[in-house]
Order: C-alpha cells, then structure tokens, then sequence
C-alpha cells in the first residue's frame, strides 16, 4: 500500500507547486488527475506565489506526504521527526509571511520537558543552495546563485584581553581558500578591516565586520602574525575544493610509566562529504585517507581530534571517522541505530531505509590507546555522532567545554516549482529534522550537550598544536604523562595573561550546525 512513497526532490516540486499555484482548483480532496505543469505560466507569477509554492511543499514534506502533493494524507507518510506534535496548520494563511515564518511555527511545538524549550532550535530553509553544495560536494561555491562565488575560507572571534580592548583572531582557515592559499591561519589577529583599524565592541563596528567577511565579494585585512610583522592583503572570493583538516601533526610524550609515546593530532572544521553527488570521492576523502595513512605509517599509541569550532555536515564523514578511528574489535558491529518517526518506522522496509549502521568489515589500522576529543559550545551534530559511536568501543575522553547538543539530524528535499516550458526554478533546501541517533549502548538525547572529562579554555592566540600553551592540549598531556589531567595547575588559568579567550557574544551567529544523510538521500532518489 506503501510502496514508491519516497520521491525525487523534483517529483516534490511537480506536485506541489501545481497545487500551490492553481491551489483552487487543486485542493486536498479532489480524487482526480492532478494537474501537471504544462501549460502553467509560472514566470509570469509575482514572487509571492513562488513564496506561496515554498510555503505549501514546506508544510506537505513535513507533515503531511511528500509523495504526492499531500492530496491523499492516508498514503503519505510525513518525514518530520515530531510531526505528531503539530496540529494541523493552514500553510497558506496569510500569517505566515513566509516560508521561514512557519516553519519557525512548526518548529515550536515539541517542548523537551528537561528545559521547557522547544527540541527543535534546528531546522531550516537554505534558500541558495550554499550549503548544500558546500556539504555534499566540498565546494566552497553553490550552484543556483550564479551571484554567489564562494567565500574566503576563514573564520574568525572577537576576544577581549587584560585592558578589556577588543581583539579579533584567526580561528581558522582553510588551506586551499582566499586566505589559507596566502598563509593565513590560526592566531593571526586582525588589526584593520577596510582601511579601519579602530577595533571596538560596538555593534555598528561588529556587524561591519561580519559583513565584510561573510557578506562581501572583496575585502581588505590587515593581519598581524604571532610573531608580530604585519602585512595587509586583500583577499576576493573564489570557489575551492574544502580542505576539512586545517592542521595536523605527530608529536612524542613520555607517560607516566617512563615510556614514549607518539600521538596524532588533527584539526577539522567542517564534515563535507567524502562523496559527492555523483557518487565520487570528494577531495576530503583524499585529505583523510592521507591523513590516517601518515598516523599509521608513524604507529601513533593515542590520537587527538581537534572539533572545537565544527559544527558537523554529512553523516557518511562521521561514519569514515569512526571505522578509522574504532579498534579492531568493533569491525562488523552496531555502529549507531537512527529512529525516524512512528510512521516512517512502521513501513522503513517497504521506502527502503535502513535503521541500522555497521562498522566496516575491517576498521581502523591504528593501535589506540586513547583517543581525546577538543570540543566546545560548536561541536555539533556529526562531531558529536562521531565521538558517541566509540564510546563502546574505546576510551573516548573529551576535553573544553560542553557540546553544542544534538542527536537529530537532516535528510535534505530540494524544493523548486516550473514554469510553461517545464524549466526547473529553484526555491529552497529544505533542512527539517528527520531522525535522532544512537549508539550501540543505546546512548542519545543530548539535546543539552554532551558533558567533557576535563575542562579547559579556548584561547584564540594561540596556533594550532601548541603543547605548552593550547589549555586543551595541555589538559591532555598532562593526562598522558601524569594520568591527571590537571597536574601542572596551568589548564585554564589566568597565569596564561598573554592569552585571550574568545567572547562569542560579540559575534552574530555564523556556520552550520547539524548531521545530514546524503546517503539516505541518494537511496530514496534511486528507488524512484
């Protein structure tokens, strides 16, 4: 009865945009044939009506059936994780504004009883496709706003130091982006943006700044290394493969039985795919292959994951973390379970899903002692995932401060509707939470955050594998070399006065948090 539920993000289209622009004559329950696009002149539409589209396929995907245009709600099945808790909604009430307007409606409903706060402080339209490419594909450019021509590839905090005087640092950069490809990198402070150097908390100052570097084509910096030279550059966005891991390393410590020991470090900021949407090896699954290659190659004993500022991406970059990662031991065993909905789950065999997730016939070729993660109040979604699913496996330690929280994730319907001479117009992405995780001990629901063993401070200043003075590595070397993470008295203290912590307050809130199935995306398009 079931059978061909799960659809083409284009069949979604075809179907609800014919109802939405002839809603009148195409209403839930007429039974007959339903209108197809030929013949509808949707470029001569006003922008509302597309809006209008968006709204009712936001609505029918959601809750009703994504299948068929929600004309037959008995034969759809709604893909949104708690659907059951939104009444019924009228998607083309003119309350709604928009399409964002009611999804954050319908996103209200579900209250965690833990916080009296809605679960869902997660989904989300992408409207240009950026994230999407950026996601799957590892492209640093989108594909449907020809407007839009990549980035800069950094990131940056506002800090503020022992004079209370703001200071903004490179958190990170991307190797093969604008800034990365001229050596910018962790701890370089910015000193002028634009030919400005008066650096302030102000608001007008911070929303200049973040638009400069999020919301502009071309802008100027004036950079100060650790070192203390200058240089100014001007830096113009540009589309590039995403390199993932901004710094890796192997350095020796000697534990606490007298014995040397090596151990791998890795930083990585995002979780692009490693295949794209052709099925292909992106270049992140060629950086990480050589990545593990070289911690093998130099028989690392405990191996450091550096997540503090990823906000996570595509599932199948978790689960090739972790079968590189798992001891032998784990090989062809639970890796997580992912739940979808009551409904989805009473028919998962007949939409061809999966609920279960292995561990590869033959894991990791490292020899782990230990493996630590950094995270912090960034560390979200597939970052988490990845740490979760060793935990029943290995001694998983993590050092910083709480994560983000959560156990949800995304799987990703490109919305568009089509004009008379059936020219696809795209709309949106649709990102409404699909399914929560768990792993093999049955272990989730860390929608307050995953708690951290021991806590250390984020110092902005300071490059990226510093040992003597990156509060995090510390934490753990001490741990290494004492069996105490704390030994020392140095984690987090103030006698780091060169140090400054950043104040994410002083920033609006940039990036990505969340895990989405590409792969289950890609099974329900080929079934179809």
């Amino acid at each position: 009865m079931h059978r061909n539920l799960f659809t083409s993000g284009a069949r979604i289209a075809l179907a609800g945009a014919a109802c939405v622009l002839l809603w009148t004559a195409c209403r839930k329950d007429n039974k007959g044939s339903q209108p197809t696009p030929s013949g509808i002149d949707t470029t001569s539409k006003p922008a509302s009506a597309y809006e209008d589209s968006l709204k009712y396929l936001t609505y029918q995907i959601m809750q009703v059936s994504y299948a068929d245009g929600g004309r037959n709600a008995s034969a759809g099945l709604p893909t949104y994780y708690w659907y059951s808790q939104v009444p019924a909604l009228n998607p083309l009430d003119t309350k709604y504004a928009n399409a964002d307007s009611l999804l954050s409606v319908m996103k209200s409903y579900a209250i965690n009883p833990a916080t009296t706060q809605p679960y869902d402080h997660y989904s989300f339209l992408d409207r240009n496709g950026v994230l999407t490419n950026k996601l799957m594909n590892g492209i640093s450019a989108q594909t449907f706003a020809a407007t839009n021509n990549g980035d800069y590839g950094l990131d940056y905090g506002v800090a503020l130091d022992n004079s209370n005087n703001a200071r903004i640092f490179i958190l990170y950069a991307d190797k093969n982006g604008p800034a990365g490809q001229i050596g910018v990198t962790r701890g370089w402070e910015i000193i002028s943006v634009n030919g400005n150097s008066n650096i302030s908390t102000s608001q007008p100052f911070l929303q200049s700044l973040y638009n400069a570097i999020f919301n502009s084509t071309s802008v100027t910096l004036g950079f100060k290394r650790p070192d203390g030279s200058t240089i100014t550059k001007t830096l113009t966005t540009t589309s590039y493969s995403i390199n993932p891991v901004v710094f890796d390393t192997v350095f020796t410590v000697i534990d606490k039985n007298n014995i040397a020991k090596k151990v791998g470090y890795f930083s990585m900021y995002t979780f692009s795919s490693i295949i794209n949407s052709n099925g292909q090896d992106t270049y992140t699954r060629t950086v990480l292959d050589q990545l593990f290659a070289k911690f093998a190659s130099q028989g690392i004993n405990n191996l450091v994951v550096d997540f503090r500022y990823n906000g996570g991406g595509a599932v199948s970059t978790a689960e090739y973390l972790d079968n590189a990662i798992a001891p032998p031991a784990a090989a062809g065993q639970l890796m997580y379970n992912t739940i979808f909905n009551d409904k989805l789950m009473a028919h998962i065999s007949e939409v061809n899903l999966t609920t279960t997730t292995k561990f590869a016939a033959a894991t990791s070729k490292l020899n782990l002692d230990n493996v630590f993660f950094i995270t912090t109040g960034n560390t979200a979604s597939a970052s988490e995932l990845t740490l979760n699913n060793l935990k029943p496996y290995m001694p998983v330690k993590l050092v910083g401060s709480k994560t983000y929280g959560k156990p949800v994730g995304f799987i990703d319907f490109n919305i568009s509707v089509y004009d008379q001479n059936h020219n696809k117009k795209y709309l949106a992405d649709l990102y409404a939470i699909n399914f929560e995780t768990k792993n093999a001990n049955g272990v989730g629901g860390y929608f307050t955050g995953i708690n951290v063993d021991a806590p250390a401070n984020d110092y902005v200043d300071v490059a990226w594998g510093n040992t003597q003075k990156d509060a995090n590595l510390i934490a753990i070397v001490n741990y290494l070399t004492t069996g105490s993470y704390t030994s020392g008295a140095r984690v987090a203290s103030t006698e780091l006065s060169d140090l400054r912590q950043a104040i994410p307050s002083l920033k609006p809130v940039n990036g990505f948090n969340g895990m989405v199935d590409y792969e289950r995306s890609r099974i329900i398009r080929a079934s179809h």
